[in-house]
């Protein structure tokens, strides 16, 4: 007794029962999850209209839920409507069977072609899935499955929730789904049966009828009608009776280099198989009863030509070959590349030479011996085509990556001026400035004004046609060995063009423009230099004859600028070509002791100074000091520049600071174009002010204003504005400092010499991939360009849609400083992807019969069915089998069977009879499967049955409630999906 009163051997076990198991846990997360998307209670809503499923937008839901630590997610899909109103759910019963049931039987959306595969089992508008998370492995076992459905019931229960619920079993591939959905007083089950063949005895409707009825357990008789609706699609893929349209290249004048001028300008386009591998027929008997029809073991009366409906969708290549798209990849993938062009062809010929001079034992004898020095040959045009004549002596003809006939028609391509007279200074200026023969109102259009929105280059420029060309070299002629080869010989031909001032063909008159890409605008720069030296030695000649002709200074020095001035056209005072020099290449200033040789000093009594250097009057102005008229002077154009030039200068200016020095500084650097115009001004205005030069320069810094003078008269009087009169101004500084100068003896603002070999060793020290870099804006600008020149002839509206969307993006990335690759890369898919939507339109009406250049009603209805068929899903065939779609499409079906009959070799060669009898009667044609001929179309692919009513369940007495059977037939496959209603209030 005493142990058993001793309080430590007393041991009390509490077991608490209100905790929550895991289970409860994750049921009542459910129907969190269910209040959360506030699917409680009971939802009212319109019939689906016809084909609202398929034109519809769905959306779904989706939370991450667990069970214990294993992950489900749950999503909530639905069909986007428009909310009924509120007078609609007054007068709704209490006790309407819930949105789901009365899908079951709705024949709006039987067969829907772009939806879930529930919604087409089960015709259910709303449902909420729970299926394994992504990395979990599925819910196989019996009991598990129920443990999840049990969840389910209890969930739908509790909250009252008339969304249909389904859970994921099975292995994820089999799409395996049992759910339930609950209303007031009324269940529905959806079941599944899944199998991988198809038992003989249901292998027609007869025996899937005997199990809808054993189902469904009617007790009634007679059994309530059943509705049947079934499709059969038939799958055709042999097209041999119909060549691909596509038009192969001529890869042997490719090769061989018979290739003219007008190839190197195209770019290839089109499919080089064909993008439609299947065409599905599904043929539909939408409404049938169970004693219309007859499908047993034994006969079928399921004819698909005598289908009242007839749908068809085409199945497309996956990744169809497209000439457009591998010229593009192929050019891209040169971005990528890292050698140099000297390491592409090999050591220069430098290195050669010093291979071939290589023995040392002559080494003194040829520092000593005196050698004959050929000084007409030093020029560096001589020594470029001595160099050009030594690689290809070289490098053996079989080792050119360009043989000469394709290497000179690229470069008659690209300069057609050289097949003349370069010399010829008319049709220079004719091709300098009209290269591509565009008129004004073709360069107003939008395709022409694309290379701004790109920052390429114009269509009718030589960088663009260069990128052409690069591009096709590379896919045609030896890839990156045949562009560096390529871009050598062009680097040479731009050398030869500077030294023998031949104008660059195919470039736009005038300074660099920024709107294009780097490349054009070096090569425009290029030309500007070449203009300029031709100017110059044009001047120095016409200088020349006037000293022969005449003695006279005044003559000597004026008569070349007189002489120049209607040509100018009243430019606003710049004018390069009107400058004279003498023998030396320019002038710099001359020093003050000459200055004080030719004119007289500015003080010495009654000496005048000449005017040098003037343009024409400005207007009715005057000298604020004198009566004499304003003068506008000649002036040096301001160095045209190019973007990176332009980078360049503002990182120097940046890098001087925000001191005052640093800033005093960068005003000196920026103003040596304002010096030059002010030397300009005071030599074609002796005797003038900085008020004189502000007026014509900068008339808004000239403030005049009217005042009262000693006299009582009002006199008109003007200053200088408040910047121009701040202390240290750089106007002031530079206006004390300027000499009288006219333009023609100042420094070159711009040196041209210097500019041009900035270029030419730019453009040498190219490599390979950085030129494809330059040339890609260019190679896209034409892409876009082909591809909608294919569309013009097609008219695909979706692809006019999809071309403004990679103009845009690729705009965006292009415009960018340092451009994403990556993304350019997308735009290229996305234009093969266009180009694979046009090769299908090709392929569609090539096998259709259209493009035949005949017109009619026909033919119209079928381009708007072959333009269908691109664009939607599934498409209707109007008239089925007996409309002019359905008659092309039979003889199709056709074609094929009689190619795959073995036993007829003949019908190889035979053509198809258009025979108008062939689309007769029943009596007229052999029963499918049945007689000795080959039937019009093969055993259908698929065979979908659907099979619905209404009876009560389980019990005579319970409610009339929809039962639905969805069957599945295929080749190695067979799926039931039922959904079995049964009344909870009377059972």
């Amino acid at each position: 007794m005493a142990a058993d009163s001793d309080p430590e051997s007393e041991v009390f076990e509490i077991t608490d029962f209100t905790t929550a198991s895991e289970w409860e846990r994750f049921v009542s997360r459910v129907e969190e999850v269910l209040n959360d998307w506030k699917l409680i209670g009971n939802n009212v809503g319109k019939p689906p209209e016809k084909g609202e499923y398929t034109s519809g937008t769905w959306e779904e839901n989706s939370r991450e839920i667990n069970f214990a630590d294993f992950k489900f997610s749950i999503t909530h899909h639905y069909l986007k409507q428009e909310s009924v109103e509120s007078e609609e759910k007054e007068d709704g019963e209490e006790d309407a069977f819930p949105l789901a049931m009365q899908d079951l039987l709705c024949m709006n959306n039987d067969f829907p072609p772009r939806a879930h595969c529930l919604v087409r089992w089960y015709g259910v508008r709303e449902f909420v899935i729970i299926s394994p998370g992504a990395n979990c492995e599925a819910v196989i076992s019996e009991s598990k499955c129920n443990l999840l459905l049990s969840s389910v019931s209890i969930a739908l229960a509790n909250t009252g929730c008339q969304v249909p619920l389904f859970v994921q079993i099975q292995q994820k591939w089999r799409k395996m789904y049992a759910g339930e959905c609950q209303g007031p007083g009324v269940r529905t089950d959806f079941e599944m049966v899944h199998l991988r063949k198809v038992p003989s005895q249901y292998n027609h409707l007869s025996g899937l009828m005997d199990i809808f009825k054993s189902k469904i357990g009617c007790p009634l008789t007679p059994l309530p009608p059943i509705n049947i609706a079934i499709r059969f699609t038939y799958i055709l893929q042999d097209w041999q009776q119909y060549s691909w349209p596509q038009q192969p290249p001529d890869f042997d004048a490719l090769l061989a280099g018979e290739v003219g001028g007008v190839e190197f300008g195209k770019l290839p386009f089109g499919a080089c198989e064909d993008p439609i591998s299947e065409l599905h027929l599904a043929t539909t008997w939408p409404h049938l009863t169970e004693g219309i029809v007859v499908d047993n073991d034994v006969y079928s009366d399921l004819d698909p030509l005598q289908a009242p409906h007839w749908s068809v969708r085409v199945r497309k290549a996956d990744n169809p070959q497209c000439l457009l798209g591998d010229f593009l990849m192929e050019f891209f993938k040169l971005c990528s590349r890292k050698e140099s062009t000297d390491e592409i062809l090999g050591k220069n010929s430098v290195e050669e030479e010093s291979k071939e001079n290589s023995d040392i034992t002559q080494a003194l004898s040829k520092l000593t011996e005196p050698t004959a020095v050929p000084i007409p040959k030093l020029s560096v045009s001589n020594m470029v085509h001595s160099a050009r004549k030594h690689i290809r002596r070289h490098r053996r003809h079989d080792q050119s990556p360009l043989n000469n006939d394709v290497l000179n028609s690229i470069l008659q391509y690209l300069f057609p001026d050289s097949l003349g007279d370069k010399s010829d200074s008319n049709e220079a200026k004719a091709t300098h400035s009209n290269p591509g023969g565009k008129n004004d109102q073709d360069k107003d259009t939008e395709d022409y004004n694309l290379f701004n929105l790109l920052k390429s280059a114009p269509s009718d420029s030589l960088t663009y046609r260069l990128a052409l060309c690069v591009c096709l070299v590379n896919f045609y002629h030896g890839g990156v060995r045949a562009v560096a080869h390529l871009w050598q010989e062009f680097v040479l031909e731009m050398r030869y063009r500077w030294e023998n001032n031949y104008l660059i063909y195919g470039l736009a008159a005038g300074p660099p423009d920024l709107r294009c890409c780097l490349l054009h605008q070096k090569l425009q720069m290029l030309n500007c230099c070449i203009e300029h030296k031709r100017a110059r030695d044009e001047s120095r000649k016409e200088s020349g004859r006037d000293r022969k002709d005449t003695t006279s200074c005044e003559n000597g020095l004026l008569g070349p600028e007189s002489g120049r001035q209607g040509g100018s056209g009243g430019s606003p005072g710049k004018s390069w070509d009107s400058w004279s020099d003498s023998e030396d290449e320019f002038y710099e200033c001359l020093s003050d002791t000459e200055e004080m040789k030719e004119v007289p000093a500015e003080g010495a009594k009654g000496a005048k100074i000449k005017p040098e250097g003037r343009l024409q009057p400005h207007g009715k102005l005057t000298l604020l000091n004198s009566d004499e008229s304003l003068y506008i002077p000649i002036t040096q154009e301001p160095a045209p520049m190019t973007e990176d030039l332009l980078e360049e200068q503002s990182e120097v200016l940046a890098k001087l600071g925000t001191s005052a020095e640093g800033a005093h500084l960068r005003a000196r650097m920026q103003s040596a174009c304002l010096l030059s115009d002010m030397e300009s001004f005071k030599a074609a205005n002796p005797g003038c002010s900085l008020e004189d030069f502000v007026r014509w320069y900068s008339p808004r810094d000239y403030v005049e204003e009217e005042v009262t003078d000693e006299t009582g008269q009002t006199v008109v009087r003007g200053n200088l504005s408040a910047r121009m009169n701040i202390p240290g101004n750089m106007w002031v500084e530079a206006w004390e400092t300027a000499k009288a100068t006219p333009a023609r003896r100042q420094r070159r603002l711009f040196d041209d010499t210097k500019e041009a070999e900035r270029v030419l060793h730019y453009l040498a020290v190219q490599k390979p991939a950085d030129l494809t870099r330059h040339l890609l804006p260019c190679i896209l600008h034409a892409a876009i360009l082909k591809v909608k020149e294919e569309e013009s002839v097609e008219d695909i509206s979706s692809v006019r849609k999809a071309i403004q969307q990679v103009t845009s993006h690729t705009s965006k990335h292009l415009r960018h400083p340092i451009p994403d690759y990556k993304k350019l890369e997308d735009t290229i898919n996305q234009l093969m992807v266009v180009e694979a939507i046009i090769a299908r339109a090709r392929s569609l009406k090539a096998k259709f019969g259209l493009g035949k250049g005949e017109k009619g009603e026909e033919s119209e209805g079928l381009e708007k069915f072959v333009g269908s068929l691109l664009e939607e899903p599934e498409v209707s065939v109007i008239g089925a089998g007996r409309g002019p779609a359905g008659s092309i499409i039979h003889k199709l079906f056709v074609s094929a069977q009689r190619l795959a009959d073995s036993s007829d070799e003949a019908a190889l060669l035979a053509p198809l009879e258009d025979d108008p009898n062939r689309l007769g009667g029943p009596e007229d044609r052999k029963p499918m499967g049945g007689g000795g001929g080959v039937p019009d179309f093969p055993p259908p692919a698929g065979r979908e049955i659907l099979l619905r009513t209404c009876v009560p369940r389980p019990a005579p007495y319970s409610k009339a409630l929809p039962q639905r059977l969805f069957c599945v037939l295929m080749r190695e496959e067979f799926r039931l999906a039922g959904a079995f209603s049964s009344d909870t209030s009377f059972f």
